[in-house]
């Protein structure tokens, strides 16, 4: 764009064409010059601005079903009494009718969002995808670099887009309530938003390292209308099983995913609903990589490099569905890059194979990349990466290669957490920062190469409740726990055995 500066308007052409107002004339013509400037610094930058903005219009009405794509689909859940295959109807008791649909089908691409669900989405959604200008002058790197933000809602997270969807559904089956786990506490928070929205009970079983370092993010959840219970307790069967096994344990999202399940179906009208890890949550999570592509189609910007932080996988499924759908499909190709944390390398150091999806041996056999059930992860700070296993779809995709790995140790995640947060005015939560990290670690390597590399962060939410875990790194008695390969062995050795 040429500015009027440019085709020789002064200041007296101001004045002649009737700009001069008595006490305005220096905020008029300030403006309209700072604008213009800001115009011609954007067309330096491609035109492309800090937030990338989608209307309530352009959010999409489908969710996308990467197993359609999927050349090798997911593994079946087997039924651990009888090594068969679940049934839906086996799952019933656990689980809502709707999400039991979506999880067992692998062959619609796209389902609708039902419009209660989208004008809910309304609130906080489409959410924006911003380019790092900051951060890409402070590391002085030729990258361009985006990070999808989903801490714009009161969860200060992505779990919204799928606890909305499971509440629904629990109200539309007549339910009275639900039940849950939660790692870090954003997901408890967002099903206990979700609950309170649409009057239903609401059940959260917090791992208890979480729920003694995060008592902020446990009155969050009451304040919504949940009860919280610090897992493992005494309160299921389960829990005294673990309590009684692993004396003084910390918990583990495998611990509370078992007490949250026990407590579902023990109750009359309950249900149990999983925050990570199934199809059906990866299915309504695919609105986060759905809004980053239209956000980047429209500046014709096509990404090289997709990072996420990998737990139970919601967010990184979420994240690079459409993408990978377009490298199965084979219309284009990226580097999608899954990171984990040292402490819980379920990806670079487990096995995939059949196991269980939680420690107290309850639920379905899931065919993932497992530490093993019986492994209770270091109490790290990142307690939504705290999960022993990961996502069947996420672990056959990295089977058959279209995803890499890496795992990375807490202090390192942290030093770029506050880097980040210096440079972008976020402070990012401890499982945002693992993606933040390797998301630097390959801007750093286009300042060798001169690549202008495009680099896409999933930014999963806040760390605005995890106070305790900065106050430990900047006080620098935050460790870097790794598990033996001693360790990981003795609980490969409890896997289960399915043919």
């Amino acid at each position: 764009m040429q500015s009027r500066w440019q085709r020789g308007h002064s200041v007296l052409d101001y004045v002649r064409d009737g700009f001069f107002v008595p006490g305005i004339l220096t905020k008029s013509i300030t403006e309209d010059f700072c604008q213009e400037e800001n115009e011609m610094t954007d067309n330096k930058r491609n035109d492309v601005p800090y937030k990338i903005y989608l209307s309530e219009d352009e959010m999409p009405k489908y969710w996308y079903n990467v197993r359609a794509d999927m050349k090798v689909k997911p593994a079946p859940l087997v039924n651990p009494g009888t090594g068969q295959p679940m049934k839906p109807e086996e799952l019933l008791p656990v689980f809502c009718k709707e999400a039991i649909d979506q999880e067992f089908d692998n062959d619609t691409a796209y389902v609708e969002i039902p419009e209660d669900i989208r004008n809910f989405y309304k609130m906080y959604r489409p959410s924006p995808l911003t380019r790092a200008y900051c951060l890409e002058e402070k590391l002085g790197t030729p990258a361009k670099i985006y990070y999808k933000f989903e801490g714009n809602n009161t969860s200060g997270s992505h779990k919204l887009n799928s606890a909305i969807a499971q509440a629904y559904y629990a109200k539309h089956e007549g339910l009275k309530g639900v039940t849950t786990e939660t790692g870090a506490g954003q997901w408890g928070t967002a099903l206990s938003m979700a609950c309170a929205y649409l009057d239903l009970d609401c059940k959260v079983y917090m791992v208890k390292v979480s729920y003694e370092q995060k008592p902020f993010r446990r009155e969050v959840m009451r304040t919504f209308g949940a009860s919280v219970t610090p897992s493992p307790s005494m309160e299921t069967e389960v829990g005294k099983k673990i309590l009684a096994e692993h004396p003084g344990t910390t918990g583990s999202l495998g611990c509370a995913i078992s007490e949250a399940v026990e407590a579902a179906t023990t109750r009359e009208g309950y249900r149990y609903v999983l925050g990570s890890v199934l199809n059906h949550v990866l299915l309504h999570q695919s609105i986060i990589g759905l809004e980053t592509k239209a956000a980047l189609d429209k500046y014709g910007v096509k990404p090289d490099i997709i990072v996420g932080c990998a737990g139970g996988g919601s967010n990184l499924g979420g994240l690079i569905s459409p993408f990978v759908g377009e490298m199965l499909r084979g219309e284009n190709d990226y580097k999608i890059i899954a990171v984990e944390p040292a402490s819980c390398p379920s990806f670079t150091r487990g096995k995939f194979a059949y196991d269980f999806c939680d420690t107290g041996n309850i639920c379905p056999l899931a065919k993932m990349y497992t530490l093993g059930a019986d492994f209770i992860p270091a109490p790290n700070h990142a307690g939504g990466l705290r999960f022993h296993g990961m996502s069947p779809i996420l672990s056959q995709l990295y089977h058959d290669g279209y995803i890499d790995a890496v795992a990375v140790p807490q202090t390192e995640v942290f030093e770029a957490a506050e880097y980040f947060a210096r440079c972008e005015g976020i402070l990012p939560a401890p499982e945002s920062s693992h993606a933040i990290k390797v998301a630097i670690d390959e801007a750093k390597k286009c300042i060798e190469t001169g690549e202008e590399k495009v680099i896409v962060i999933g930014l999963t939410g806040t760390g605005n409740f995890d106070l305790v875990a900065y106050e430990k790194f900047n006080d620098g008695v935050m460790d870097d726990y790794v598990p033996t390969d001693e360790e990981l062995e003795a609980s490969f050795a409890k896997l289960p055995k399915v043919e």
